[in-house]
């Protein structure tokens, strides 16, 4: 099995550098799509037994889904009369759904012990990201609905990516529970707020419509997750280990699909938006390491609050987006930020480790000596 491993990840190199040839002489962008989706593919399964490139898995994933979209949006596009975007939503239902099956009354129990670092947390992500969004819409010059789109992004909930990061950073995992369950369960009320005030002049928010799709797409799957998991808990621990690969499978559908969708926009658009989203996350991470730094809490808890801060649930952003007849734009924004969150967060968590393991052998050659 190593060798098939290896194999792939010379396939994956030989593959990526047949594209880079090819775009450095002039073939065109769009003529590397086989190359690029074959080689990320390939890199994907491959780097399974590289340690880095395994903790990358995922976001490798993300990369190649978007690149599918981005290469071959004809055949995700529609079928006779169907749109494939209509999957967008029950993919975002059965993410939450997902979420709500894996918590319980214990996830809470964080506002009770440490209220002081939750409140910090909430206040300082439904404030730092809106605003940074808002000041980039505006200073990029973007178009109405693609300006809407990056202020979304900064309105809507952490994201569940940010739990599993938080465990690798050696952050406060409590914490982190406690602020994306409750930060999810306020968005049916925050994010349709703060788009109305901030966003209402790119676009028309119809604040009580746009409260009752973001209730429909996270509050009710998730009061269903929370029901099976306290009525039917040996029945769903029997699922339990499909349900995560179910979440990301749905995650990999929704990108490729608003991809599809988008393509022409993100062609004429996609680099600035890119750059937008590295600014606007990162400006997250800084400001929510030292909002909670400013307030007197311990390494542990900052590290949670930069990643809760820096880290959107952009799945949801693609939802409401798709509910407001405009995922073909005010949805480009989550596409090309969930790859750069799943990166940045990947890599900001990992230096966070390492800098721990290192301290740690420092601190264990000092004892010995």
């Amino acid at each position: 099995m190593t060798k098939i491993y290896k194999f792939l990840l010379v396939i994956s190199a030989v593959l990526g550098l047949s594209a880079l040839g090819m775009l450095v002489f002039g073939d065109g962008l769009l003529a590397t799509g086989p190359f690029i989706v074959s080689s990320l593919i390939c890199l994907a399964i491959g780097g399974k037994n590289v340690s880095f490139l395994n903790q990358m898995s995922f976001t490798i994933w993300v990369i190649a889904a978007v690149s599918v979209g981005f290469f071959y949006p004809q055949y995700f596009q529609e079928i006779g009369d169907f749109k494939f975007t209509g999957f967008i939503v029950p993919l975002i239902q059965l993410i939450m759904f997902t979420m709500g099956t894996e918590m319980s009354i214990k996830d809470f129990e964080g506002v009770v012990k440490t209220p002081k670092a939750v409140l910090i947390g909430l206040v300082s992500h439904f404030t730092i990201m809106p605003l940074v969004g808002f000041t980039l819409a505006k200073s990029f010059g973007f178009p109405p609905e693609i300006a809407a789109g990056v202020i979304l992004m900064g309105t809507v909930p952490s994201g569940v990516t940010s739990n599993v990061l938080a465990f690798i950073a050696k952050a406060n995992m409590p914490l982190s529970v406690t602020i994306a369950a409750i930060s999810t369960l306020l968005a049916p009320f925050l994010t349709p707020l703060l788009m109305k005030l901030l966003a209402g002049q790119y676009v028309d928010i119809d604040l009580q419509a746009m409260m009752l799709h973001v209730a429909e797409i996270i509050i009710l799957p998730i009061l269903l997750g929370l029901l099976v998991n306290r009525f039917l808990s040996n029945g769903i621990k029997k699922i339990q280990f499909m349900l995560p690969k179910l979440s990301m499978l749905g995650v990999l559908m929704m990108m490729i699909v608003i991809v599809s969708s988008g393509r022409d926009s993100l062609l004429e658009i996609g680099p600035l938006l890119f750059l937008s989203a590295m600014i606007h996350h990162t400006i997250g991470y800084l400001l929510g390491y030292w909002s909670g730094r400013f307030m007197g809490l311990d390494e542990a808890s900052c590290r949670t609050i930069s990643l809760e801060v820096g880290m959107q649930n952009g799945g949801l952003a693609s939802g409401i987006a798709l509910q407001m007849g405009k995922i073909a734009t005010v949805g480009l924004a989550s596409v090309i930020a969930v790859p750069w969150m799943t990166i940045s967060g990947s890599m900001l968590s990992n230096w966070w480790r390492k800098k721990d393991n290192e301290k740690s052998k420092i601190a264990s050659s000092k004892s010995m000596k």
